[in-house]
């Protein structure tokens, strides 16, 4: 269980802080709810203790995940051009949707590299510039850096 002024890792939504851990009665059932401050934009976000799992709210990543994480971003792979892009952006998105640092780092590596090779569309531009966010907010926060810095890592561990 996460404590009061925690730093949290919200998939979709960045780090935020736990400010209140409070009990709500909602359609006459009582629960326990995280109230989780995000540090980009401020909003407010509320989830169920015990919906942790189910929403991916992590604790932030170490620096052996991060190195982890950075190493992914360096690999190099070969992408399936053939694959209609609503089904790749689905699977890009059930990757972002985890919350992994892993999997989100694949996801900006996968979408970085495709890039290159053809004009992503919309959607893939999005979830690119959302994947990036994540990545370099959470090394930004992990290794205490600004998070210039953290951006000039991941454009190094991509190119």
């Amino acid at each position: 269980m996460f404590k009061k002024g925690e730093k949290v890792m919200y998939p979709a939504h960045g780090i935020g802080v736990i400010d209140e851990i409070e009990q709500k009665t909602i359609v006459g059932k009582k629960r326990l709810f995280y109230i989780i401050r995000i540090l980009e934009n401020g909003v407010t976000v509320m989830t169920p203790v015990d919906n942790v799992d189910k929403v991916g709210l992590r604790g932030l990543s170490d620096k052996k995940e991060i190195n982890k994480a950075l190493k992914i971003l360096r690999q190099e792979v070969s992408l399936s051009l053939n694959e209609n892009w609503n089904r790749r952006q689905k699977g890009y998105f059930n990757k972002i949707k985890t919350g992994f640092l892993f999997d989100v780092a694949e996801v900006y590596r996968d979408l970085y590299l495709l890039q290159m090779e053809k004009e992503l569309s919309f959607g893939e531009r999005k979830m690119l510039d959302n994947a990036r966010f994540l990545i370099v907010s959470e090394i930004a926060e992990a290794k205490g850096i600004e998070v210039k810095k953290a951006e000039k890592i991941v454009e190094k561990a991509v190119c």
